[in-house]
């Protein structure tokens, strides 16, 4: 049909109540909107029935991973303004559903679903993580959704993060490579947890073994790293022995739960908090207090949403949950502050590193980029356009503060009440 983009647009703005910010390009070459903006590009009418069959954010990112919806130019630049059209008004199937009142809004979705061809709800992308929202955290559950997200591929990693191989926000300077933003990062937690020779460290989430490793090296301790992906911990303990550590080193695959052999002088836990919920994560900070020396030190890193003024509200991103981290939740800096104090640990330091975490996720974005044939052929065009997008959107979400990222230094502060910090204790920044 010719002029597909005109009537397309003109339908999509009766539907969401205001004007398409992006130019938008359709699959019969038409073109409408600004002609000098970036383009999202409607490759054909099965991204139609996509969006129309699920309203929200999940229709366009099936939309967006099948490869029926791309974006043309700067993707920053469309996600930033889409954001302020649909995810920051709240437009998900729930509202739209009582925009649909309205009978003109009635009409566009009928032109838009004669536009979008035959009635026929297409296939979810493979990509897409499905499984029935019950007994949440449970080993098994989270056991699958750690695979889910970590077990792409080893090589695929090496391209977005990068020879430091670590997986959470660096820690930048003005100017920088991300290997040493990463390495600063590692040493700043060090410091935090006041890490000396010979103490004993536990690396909940260890990852790729880059923390493990640094501590054992740069600070002398005997560390034990526990992950629940295979490839993970195949990867770390061939590092560890390539870097002569493992008299020191210790990778294993392991519930955090099943942890039982403390008491450790400190315990890091960097960007795995997201991993527990909100059900499990009083048992997840108990669990590490009992696993700590009195005096001993934790660093939790985790990333942190905007409160909400009705908390009850709160729904996990269907995005992220369909296909990045399934079952993963955020929650506010304070509630994870509440929960710690709860279960007996003495908080004494929180840092906000907001800022440092969409640098580095741009940079991540870029790396994929740089390499993106490979990384398709390392794992499959939905999973890098996954990742892309997730990085990309991710990156603005915290300039933007709707999201942030906080280090969280607390104390298994002994009956004495000497929390052995000094009386300016924020040294460790040099």
């Amino acid at each position: 049909m010719a002029d597909a983009a005109q009537r397309l647009r003109s339908l999509a703005e009766q539907v969401l109540g205001a004007p398409l910010p992006v130019r938008l390009r359709a699959w019969d070459g038409s073109q409408a909107g600004p002609p000098d903006a970036p383009a999202l590009v409607v490759r054909n009418r099965r991204a139609l029935r996509r969006m129309l069959f699920k309203p929200g954010e999940l229709g366009l990112a099936r939309a967006w991973v099948s490869g029926d919806l791309d974006v043309e130019g700067d993707l920053y630049t469309v996600l930033d303004a889409m954001a302020g059209l649909i995810w920051e008004r709240g437009e998900d199937a729930r509202t739209l559903r009582q925009a649909v009142r309205d009978p003109a809004v009635r009409a566009a979705v009928r032109d838009l679903l004669k536009l979008a061809g035959p009635p026929i709800p297409p296939t979810p992308p493979r990509e897409e993580m499905r499984r029935p929202r019950r007994h949440l955290h449970t080993r098994r559950t989270d056991k699958r959704a750690i695979s889910h997200h970590y077990d792409v591929g080893n090589d695929f990693y090496e391209i977005v993060l990068g020879p430091s191989m670590v997986y959470s926000c660096a820690y930048w300077e003005q100017d920088g490579t991300l290997e040493t933003a990463q390495r600063d990062k590692l040493e700043l937690i060090c410091r935090k947890l006041g890490l000396k020779e010979g103490q004993r460290l536990l690396d909940v989430g260890c990852g790729w073994g880059s923390m493990a490793i640094h501590a054992a090296r740069e600070h002398g301790v005997s560390v034990v790293g526990v992950t629940l992906s295979q490839e993970q911990a195949t990867y770390a303990r061939k590092r560890v022995a390539d870097a002569g550590l493992t008299d020191r080193v210790e990778i294993r695959v392991q519930d955090y739960r099943d942890v039982v052999d403390g008491p450790y002088d400190a315990i890091s836990s960097i960007g795995m908090a997201e991993h527990v919920g909100a059900e499990r994560y009083l048992e997840y900070a108990r669990q590490l207090y009992a696993l700590l020396k009195p005096g001993g030190r934790l660093l939790n890193h985790q990333i942190a949403r905007r409160p909400q003024r009705d908390e009850s509200a709160y729904e996990v991103d269907e995005f992220i949950d369909a296909y990045v981290f399934p079952d993963g939740e955020l929650a506010p800096v304070g509630t994870t502050v509440t929960q710690l104090e709860r279960a007996g640990f003495e908080v004494r330091d929180v840092e906000s590193i907001r800022e440092h975490y969409a640098r580095t996720l741009r940079r991540w974005v870029a790396n994929l980029e740089d390499d993106w044939d490979r990384a398709v052929r390392l794992t499959s065009p939905g999973r890098a356009r996954v990742w892309r997008l997730y990085m990309a959107a991710s990156a603005l979400a915290f300039e933007r503060n709707r999201i942030g990222v906080n280090q969280v230094l607390a104390i298994r502060t002994p009956v004495s009440g000497a929390s052995g910090l000094s009386l300016r204790p924020r040294t460790w920044h040099g």
